[in-house]
């Protein structure tokens, strides 16, 4: 059965209604001239960019929980957002009833993929299913819902690009999940991502997220953060174990956040996650899911954590939003500043790509913004963006200017032969001791700091002409 657009249903598969009637689909590429908000002026996804595809590097995802379950909410006022699926569930209705609604929501969530134009969505088990009176019933409506989300995906050629677990939003997860101190909510946890790992399996996801919104703490007055944080390692080992054993390859992700909901998250931010994954032996088994809002709260420049997870060869995918610097709490804005988006894409550029995952819009219309075509305006804006910082970085790479001044900055570690023992774990302080007496004294050098900058803004100056010239 598929719930229409008008609220009846048909088994053929296909809406008989639209839940976005006045947006044409798909949304077109018409070039960097155009003033149409609802046309992308920079994204044209079939377009080959340093040997790939435009869609191929930025492998653009939407998520299912601020776009489909945001209602507008926030501390001070109540829902804004009012839209013709349910952004709530109400799980007093008949079985049949709350289906119903699970799957209109999923209708309308294809509807919007395909026609954006993008390839991936991403989404919690409690963003397409809520959580009912047991584990057999609600896992009962995740198999049925995933049915419908399977043949929409064959209908569609969308694919999922992860899936993961809401083990923050329930009441009995206000101590955590892995690390909650009652064990039967670690338990509970557990059966819950167990089931999550086997949807996302069943949907061809390409990666699994865990995102530690309760693992932490508020005060260490009541806190075992040893305990918190080995019991934490033993459900990732589980959940490692879990996934060979259905025979999913897909990779796991941690996403790292410092703080909010939990005044401390112990998945702090790129370090200390992969501090986090060699200390307990898990590094062979997890990648990073960046967010840069979630970097920036960290008290790091916007591709601080995109930078430090990609040079260790442990980025997987990005949360490609942002905050807002006069707030001080997660914004999940979409990004409109192209200068971020190519400091951002220089990176995946520099690791020839995201092998595994993509560009997933964790982002949502500001509470204000409450006509439907406004999703639309939003990710069309936000992938023009992270577009045109495609197309400038790639320029900045074949130009070459950033990367020689770069390379004339740490010089003597490629032309000193004591350097690179150094590097090689070859050396010692007594060689080192003997280089400076017998060499002169070490003398400060300047690091450039504006040069690069200014050559960055000409560079960006210099390829937003070339595309321009080309259009």
């Amino acid at each position: 059965m598929v719930a229409n657009g008008d609220g009846s249903s048909n088994g053929g598969g296909v809406p008989s209604a639209l839940f976005f009637p006045s947006v044409a689909a798909p949304i077109a590429y018409e070039g960097p001239k155009t003033k149409n908000p609802l046309a992308y002026r920079w994204y044209n996804k079939d377009e080959v960019i340093l040997g790939k595809r435009m869609a191929d590097w930025l492998k653009f995802s939407v998520c299912f929980w601020h776009t489909f379950r945001g209602a507008g909410l926030d501390p001070f006022g109540g829902q804004t957002l009012f839209r013709p699926w349910a952004v709530a569930d109400d799980t007093s209705l008949p079985y049949d009833a709350i289906l119903e609604a699970c799957l209109r929501r999923v209708d309308a969530a294809f509807e919007l993929f395909t026609k954006l134009g993008v390839d991936y969505y991403t989404f919690h088990d409690r963003d397409i299913a809520p959580e009912l009176d047991s584990l057999e019933e609600t896992n009962r409506l995740l198999d049925q819902v995933s049915d419908h989300m399977l043949e929409k995906q064959r209908q569609t050629g969308v694919k999922l690009l992860w899936g993961t677990a809401n083990l923050f939003g329930a009441p009995k997860f206000a101590n955590g999940a892995a690390t909650n101190p009652d064990f039967a909510v670690f338990a509970t946890a557990a059966a819950q991502v167990k089931k999550a790992i086997e949807i996302t399996h069943k949907l061809s996801g390409q990666g699994y997220v865990f995102w530690g919104g309760r693992e932490g703490y508020s005060s260490l007055l009541n806190t075992n953060v040893r305990a918190e944080l080995d019991h934490m390692a033993a459900f990732f080992h589980m959940a490692v174990r879990h996934k060979q054993q259905i025979g999913a390859t897909f990779p796991f992700y941690i996403e790292p956040k410092p703080r909010e909901p939990t005044k401390h998250q112990y998945d702090y931010d790129a370090q200390t996650v992969l501090g986090f994954l060699h200390q307990y032996k898990l590094i062979d088994h997890f990648w990073l899911n960046i967010e840069p809002n979630h970097t920036t709260l960290a008290g790091h420049q916007y591709d601080h954590d995109i930078c430090l997870a990609s040079s260790y060869n442990k980025l997987g995918s990005i949360d490609c939003n942002t905050g807002d610097e006069l707030l001080g709490w997660d914004t999940d804005q979409f990004l409109t500043d192209d200068r971020k988006a190519t400091l951002a894409m220089l990176h995946v550029l520099r690791m020839g790509g995201l092998t595994h995952g993509g560009m997933n819009f964790d982002s949502k219309v500001r509470r204000e913004s409450t006509d439907l075509e406004d999703i639309f305006i939003a990710h069309v804006g936000s992938m023009d963006a992270f577009a045109k910082g495609l197309r400038q970085a790639a320029y900045i790479l074949e130009s070459g200017r950033i990367t020689g001044l770069l390379d004339a900055r740490y010089k003597s570690w490629s032309v000193e032969p004591l350097a690179k023992k150094v590097e090689a774990d070859q050396s010692s302080f007594e060689e080192l001791e003997a280089y400076v007496l017998a060499n002169k004294a070490a003398v400060s050098v300047s690091a450039k700091q504006e040069l690069f900058e200014r050559v960055f803004n000409d560079e960006i100056q210099d390829a937003i002409a070339a595309v321009a010239k080309q259009a």
